[in-house]
């Protein structure tokens, strides 16, 4: 069975761990999956980004956003090539601190991309990344809750969270910025916030039971657009397209697609290319410095700003 998925050239193919030929390119990236859209962008932002540069990369992702035991293997794998550096989105906070610090303590470059990284336990693991990259998770959720707090205006009314998954760092921010928003405003009340684990089959089921709890529900503010089609499937199984709203956050093609048609209200977009073609830049320029960031010292902090879409 095919464990990861290995982009090199635009071309997709499945690659088993124990088959990954000696380093054939200058830097590897490494992405939590690619059948979410939100990752085929920044795939898409890095080759173009080093076609740019001048330089090769060669891009892998897990199967999906819930195997870490695959990312871990894989990232194990790639610290054993002769890849200049490596960026890499982690699936959670902590699957990758422990090759992540070895990696570092091999002299490899490393760049964090999206969701970052445990910082202390990587740190007392003797490990450090050159800088991370990412949108600010935390504003990306509140722009989302003051669209809906503005949208149902004086009258306020009962809104539920849909979450990503339990103990993912940029799901949580987005709950939690949202979370504060909402409860900060006396017109809104709160009344579900529960997690769908970045599904839209398990987000409709969800939705459907949020509703059926809460007939006077006014809106769902979801983590990412996966989930927010689900929520609309179930908006519209209820017929109540165009009266409840639906936001999202990722800003995919499918999703924009549904804002434009009316079953989404918004989606809270981020720019997934510039994330990777910054990181990919940051990455470059630390290799050509031939100083690798020091095990005590603070990475790079670079946020790539989202907007939000509407009809």
């Amino acid at each position: 069975m095919n464990k990861f998925i290995k982009l090199v050239g635009g071309a997709a193919c499945g690659l088993m761990l124990s088959t990954v030929a000696h380093a054939a390119a200058d830097y590897a990236v490494v992405l939590k999956t690619l059948s979410n859209p939100f990752w085929v962008e920044m795939k898409q932002g890095i080759e173009k980004k080093a076609q740019d540069l001048g330089v090769t990369v060669d891009i892998f992702a897990s199967p999906s956003e819930g195997d870490f035991q695959s990312q871990l293997q894989l990232f194990e794998d790639l610290t054993n090539k002769n890849y200049k550096g490596i960026a890499f989105a982690p699936l959670s906070a902590v699957n990758l601190v422990i090759p992540v610090a070895k990696a570092y303590q091999k002299g490899i470059y490393l760049v964090n991309l999206d969701e970052k990284i445990d910082l202390a336990n990587l740190a007392k693991a003797k490990g450090n990344v050159e800088a991370f990259i990412t949108t600010d998770n935390v504003a990306v959720g509140a722009k989302g809750a003051r669209f809906i707090i503005d949208r149902l205006g004086a009258e306020g009314g009962e809104v539920a969270i849909i979450e990503g998954k339990a103990g993912n760092a940029s799901g949580e921010a987005r709950r939690n910025g949202a979370t504060a928003e909402l409860k900060a405003n006396s017109h809104i009340k709160l009344v579900a916030s529960q997690p769908a684990d970045w599904d839209r089959i398990k987000a409709l089921d969800v939705a459907t039971n949020v509703l059926q709890r809460n007939p006077r529900l006014k809106a769902f503010y979801c983590a990412n657009d996966t989930m927010a089609m689900g929520v609309a499937q179930a908006v519209a199984n209820a017929g109540q397209t165009g009266k409840i709203l639906v936001v999202g956050t990722d800003g995919i093609p499918e999703a924009r697609k549904m804002v434009a048609q009316g079953m989404m209200t918004a989606t809270v977009a981020q720019n997934p290319a510039e994330i990777g073609a910054n990181g990919l830049t940051i990455l470059v320029n630390a290799v050509k410095s031939g100083k690798p960031i020091a095990l005590d010292a603070q990475p790079k902090i670079e946020t790539v700003d989202s907007i939000l879409v509407t009809r």
